[in-house]
């Protein structure tokens, strides 16, 4: 057989064993594709009201309150019969340092795939990063941060124009007046922010989610579905929890 042959053969094989490996890391899904970008909770490194330090460690997700704890969206999503059982991918870590956990959830209507990734409290940087990036890309259908709102904490320049087309979603305190301009310069659509101090439970995005993928341009009832879930986590009226997030604009 000529060496061109075989070269071109043993090139196949390589990409092939990347493509495989590409699907076992992180492993396509039905229905509509949701990433989370998760800043872990850190006393240490944040800008943050100091919360018990067993789940304010930004090194340990299993215990920490935005990815360990019942209200985090891992464990939300484990509980609920709307949602398939969560699945660990730690070989995913060898390709992102910043990144302590992934995990990969279909609904049970497989209407959509959420991946999930728990990034290091001192990374926070890197995960508001990469979720501009994902917005950028338009490689998802909806692209999610949560955690604290870092960019409280530093002067970052505008954004460059791009031309996303995906819509996105940010718990974190104060989203709509740090990160919806941003979000716009991506080609992004902002579709729920909040506008008050917060704290982003799991079950508010898995809710606003349900209400995102019956009606993605109905903002007003995504805004709803969102209270609900936070009224209920938060034991406050709903229209209190309302206040927390945007109103949509007036048609």
């Amino acid at each position: 057989m000529k060496r061109s042959v075989l070269c071109f053969l043993f090139c196949v094989c390589i990409l092939l064993t990347v493509f495989a490996e590409a699907k076992t890391l992180l492993p396509a899904g039905p229905g509509k594709q949701v990433a989370v970008f998760v800043a872990l909770c850190d006393n240490e490194h944040q800008g943050i009201a100091p919360v018990p330090d067993k789940i304010g460690k930004g090194d340990d997700p299993a215990h920490n309150l935005y990815w360990g704890c019942s209200d985090a969206l891992p464990k939300v999503m484990r509980a609920s019969a709307d949602w398939g059982r969560p699945v660990y991918h730690a070989d995913y870590l060898q390709k992102k340092a910043a990144v302590l956990d992934t995990v990969v959830c279909t609904r049970a209507d497989k209407a959509a795939t959420v991946y999930a990734f728990a990034y290091r409290g001192d990374a926070i940087a890197a995960c508001r990063q990469d979720f501009e990036e994902a917005v950028a890309s338009g490689a998802y259908d909806l692209v999610a941060f949560i955690g604290h709102n870092g960019l409280m904490d530093v002067d970052l320049p505008e954004r460059e124009p791009a031309r996303g087309n995906t819509d996105a979603v940010v718990l974190c305190c104060m989203s709509d007046e740090w990160f919806s301009d941003r979000i716009r310069a991506l080609g992004g659509r902002p579709v729920l922010m909040t506008q008050q101090l917060m704290y982003p439970a799991g079950k508010v995005f898995t809710e606003a989610l349900a209400a995102w993928l019956k009606a993605p341009r109905d903002a007003a009832a995504i805004r709803r579905a969102a209270a609900k879930a936070y009224a209920a986590n938060q034991g406050i009226s709903v229209k209190a929890a309302a206040g927390v997030f945007v109103a949509p604009a007036a048609p």
